[in-house]
């Protein structure tokens, strides 16, 4: 009887002794996530910048931070760029674009007696701005969402978070002095933009694909030129004007919620008519 041949191990290729082969990436796949590392680091040159006590440029830059936060994902669904790892590139700059670098612009933007109070401050918006953006990520993996998120933000959105809690900053500017009371007040303005992020709080998005007439159109754009116009000629006082203005925006827009959906801030899984599917939600709530 013949001794079977032992089977012997293919033979490995050249591309398996090397390993796996890298595939060539589109170019535009790579510019959302350009465009969100760009936006990473206007938030760090803001953080940057406030150390060195330039604190308009560091306002700048967190704001530049957020808008650029704010297209990535528009460009990256316009371009057909969208992927898992631009969703988690995207969460990261959220974190820092808009929770530690305003909380450590105002933190830095007070009197020095006042630091240790503001760095209490700081904290507790950066962990609430931390806490709102985990919260919004576990809401867009959900399969099964409420009719009504795709009207409203569950809180103040992240972003809109960075524009409000930066307000004694742009009142400093604006020649309001930086005395011990003025410290104190700013302390607990951030403490309160930190709650309005974890808030229940409906606020409206403006994305339910509500039309607009005809004959408000160009009335609309000469306003939005105007409001820019004023924005670049008169920035810290529009500025503040568009923070108290949506401020007192905020109990309307949870009036109107109340009013068309209930008195309760229903999670998906109790609702009876669901709405399934919704994958184009805004990353930046």
């Amino acid at each position: 009887m013949d001794t079977p041949t032992p089977t012997t191990e293919p033979s490995k290729t050249d591309d398996g002794a090397r390993g796996p082969r890298l595939r060539e990436i589109p170019l535009r796949l790579m510019i959302p996530n350009i465009i969100t590392v760009l936006a990473i680091c206007a938030g760090l040159t803001g953080i940057r910048l406030a150390f060195e006590e330039q604190f308009q440029a560091a306002v700048g830059m967190v704001l530049l931070a957020a808008f650029l936060d704010g297209i990535d994902g528009r460009v990256a669904r316009l371009l057909k760029a969208t992927s898992k790892f631009g969703v988690q590139m995207d969460s990261l700059a959220d974190i820092i674009n808009f929770g530690v670098a305003p909380a450590l612009v105002v933190y830095m933007f007070m009197p020095t007696e006042a630091h240790s109070l503001g760095w209490i401050a700081a904290l507790v918006y950066a962990i609430a701005a931390a806490l709102r953006l985990a919260r919004f990520n576990v809401m867009a993996e959900r399969d099964v969402k409420a009719p009504w998120q795709s009207a409203y933000f569950v809180g103040v959105p992240a972003p809109m978070g960075a524009m409000l809690v930066l307000l004694p900053v742009y009142l400093g500017f604006l020649g309001l002095e930086r005395t011990p009371a003025f410290a104190t007040g700013s302390a607990l303005y951030t403490v309160l933009i930190g709650f309005l992020l974890i808030s229940r709080l409906p606020v409206w998005s403006g994305k339910s694909g509500n039309s607009i007439r005809r004959d408000f159109v160009l009335p609309g754009l000469l306003a939005l030129v105007l409001y820019v116009a004023l924005l670049m000629s008169y920035t810290w006082a529009v500025l503040s004007v568009t923070v108290v203005a949506y401020l007192l925006f905020l109990p309307f827009s949870a009036r109107s919620w109340h009013r068309k959906y209930g008195t309760l801030m229903v999670e998906p899984e109790q609702v009876a008519q669901s709405v399934a599917g919704e994958n184009d939600v805004d990353r930046s709530l």
